[in-house]
């Protein structure tokens, strides 16, 4: 028995860093298509995301974050992180997702924030 693990309850593998930044999200439904809304971040993995919430978001629900970034491309063009996932848990004001797949754009090419 690993009783390193009865000591230490956390579970999460990535460091988590404070990060306070715009959060644009979209919710997907398979029926009735899609809700969105806009929160803070409150601490970012590179497999997870805290952010703030309008609503409730239903744990399993896959869904789409758009983040503007702190950094610039070549100092001049900004940036928006967009990471697609499932919420993995929900509480009253905030959700967390787990990260499945991301990229950076150009603030410009994102269509829906």
């Amino acid at each position: 028995m690993d009783t390193d693990n009865r000591q230490n309850p956390e579970r999460r593998t990535a460091d988590r860093f404070p990060l306070d930044r715009e959060v644009k999200y979209k919710v997907y439904h398979k029926r009735n298509g899609e809700d969105t809304g806009i929160g803070q971040t409150v601490n970012m993995s590179s497999t997870g995301l805290l952010f703030t919430t309008e609503a409730m978001l239903a744990p399993g629900r896959r869904l789409e974050v758009a983040i503007n970034w702190p950094a610039q491309l070549d100092n001049k063009c900004p940036l928006k992180l967009v990471a697609r996932g499932k919420v993995v848990r929900c509480e009253p004001g905030k959700a967390a997702m787990e990260i499945q797949q991301y990229e950076f754009r150009t603030a410009k090419a994102t269509s829906w924030t």
